[in-house]
C-alpha cells in the first residue's frame, strides 16, 4: 500500500501517526533551539521536549523497538501506548506540557503544543469512530517488522 493509499482509506490513526511524525520533528528542533534562552521555565520545557521526540520515536516507529537496546521496562510502557485512546492520552499529556511553556514566556514551543494537541485530537477521532489502529507499512507498521525476525 503506497502513502497515498495510506490516506485515502480515511483512517485517523494514519493521520496521527503522521502528524506524530511531524511533531516529533518539531520537538527535537525546538527544543534544541530553545536550550539557549534565559527563561527557567521554558529551558526545562525544552529540555522535556526533546525527550518527548525521542519517545514518539519509539510510539510511532515500532520497528525501532525491535532494533535498538532498550530496557524491557522502557519496552513494555511504550507498548502499552498502543491503542487509539492511549495515544491519545499521551499525546494530550506532552501537548499539556508544551502549552505550559506559555506560562513564563511565549516561545516556539507553542508549534511543538499546537502540533502535539493536533495529534491527540486525530488519535481520538479514530477511537471514537472506533477505528482501529492502523500503523503505516512505510514507518514499520503491519509486515515489515516480521521481516526482519
Amino acid at each position: 500500500m503506497t502513502l497515498k493509499e495510506e490516506f485515502a482509506t480515511r483512517n485517523f490513526s494514519i493521520y496521527g501517526q503522521w502528524l506524530g511524525i511531524l511533531s516529533m520533528i518539531l520537538c527535537f528542533a525546538l527544543g534544541i533551539a530553545n536550550i539557549f534562552t534565559i527563561y527557567i521555565l521554558v529551558l526545562i520545557i525544552s529540555i522535556v521536549c526533546l525527550v518527548f521526540s525521542f519517545i514518539i520515536l519509539f510510539i510511532e516507529v515500532p520497528l525501532l523497538l525491535r532494533i535498538c537496546p532498550t530496557s524491557s521496562t522502557f519496552d513494555a510502557t511504550i507498548r502499552r501506548i498502543s491503542t487509539n485512546y492511549m495515544r491519545a492520552a499521551a499525546y494530550a499529556v506532552m501537548a499539556v506540557v508544551q502549552w505550559m511553556s506559555l506560562i513564563q514566556h511565549a516561545s516556539s514551543l507553542i508549534a511543538a503544543a499546537v502540533f502535539l494537541s493536533l495529534t491527540s485530537i486525530c488519535y481520538l477521532i479514530a477511537a471514537v469512530k472506533k477505528q482501529g489502529f492502523v500503523g503505516s507499512k512505510t514507518l514499520g507498521g503491519a509486515g515489515v517488522a516480521q521481516m526482519i525476525v
